[in-house]
């Protein structure tokens, strides 16, 4: 009986040991079939905007477009993904969505800075630009100074929205979920003037005749690829890719196709020994 007893045990302990060996083995071969952490394995889920040209946004088809997701992909090709699909947020709602696990990334010209650092990693930065003040040539906004008092309408959770409660204390600030919902209010006369990136407002001044009222270096928060926190394996191979695509010229020839005639950032431009 005593035999039995301890007969079983062991069989008991080397069935238990079986079991979370397999659960062991079962572990490992997940992890490495998904390095990066993935929803999918070999599929990116990417959290964007539809409406940031000339960024990301959708053509005439509904297809996702512009210099971020033509360089994502790129850059998604050399980690060995080629299944990469964009789906359109309220800005405010990207970095969130990545954080909780949502979207393996968020990909939309998203300016890396400490409060956003607090949320989600970034990749090495890939993008810098200019914030604009557009506005309309009737509005009495000629410069930063005469803001003041004005209506001034920003995209919640933008570069430009931290920005202007910093530096324009006197002006009075509008928030909108996107571009195209505040410059229907500046056409329309609610808004004074609008706060956004340099080759959007280019695109719309173009298209509503608009005018520009200043121009505002920002290299101080390049854009980066946000992704969940905890994910080395992940950021460590988009870093290496963002590298390499700036080294080979690729960044450079679709900076070019993007932004014709805009200023090009030195430190994003092949460098040979």
């Amino acid at each position: 009986m005593t035999l039995h007893k301890r007969s079983t045990s062991l069989t008991a302990a080397l069935l238990g040991s079986a079991v979370l060996l397999s659960a062991t083995f079962s572990v490992r071969a997940a992890s490495d079939a998904n390095p990066y952490g993935l929803i999918d394995p070999g599929h990116l889920r990417v959290a964007s905007l539809g409406d940031a040209k000339p960024y990301t946004f959708t053509d005439k088809n509904g297809n996702f477009t512009g210099f971020d997701v033509e360089f994502f992909k790129n850059v998604a090709h050399r980690i060995g993904i080629d299944k990469v699909d964009f789906v359109g947020q309220d800005f405010s709602a990207i970095l969130p969505a990545v954080a909780n696990g949502q979207y393996d990334a968020g990909v939309a010209a998203i300016g890396i800075t400490p409060a956003r650092e607090k949320t989600v990693d970034f990749s090495t930065g890939y993008l810098a630009g200019y914030l604009t003040v557009l506005t309309r040539s009737d509005s009495g906004v000629k410069n930063v100074e005469t803001l003041a008092h004005k209506r001034l309408g920003v995209i919640q959770g933008t570069l430009q929205e931290s920005y202007a409660l910093q530096h324009f204390k006197q002006t009075d600030l509008v928030r909108f979920p996107d571009n195209n919902a505040a410059v229907s209010a500046l056409n329309n006369g609610t808004l004074d003037a609008m706060f956004l990136d340099y080759e959007a407002a280019k695109d719309y001044a173009s298209r509503f005749k608009l005018t520009t009222a200043a121009n505002i270096p920002s290299f101080d928060a390049p854009a980066g690829v946000a992704i969940a926190k905890n994910k080395p394996a992940f950021k460590a191979a988009l870093d290496k890719a963002i590298k390499d695509a700036m080294q080979d010229g690729t960044w450079k020839q679709l900076y070019q196709k993007w932004f014709p005639g805009s200023p090009m950032p030195e430190q994003y431009l092949p460098h040979h020994p």
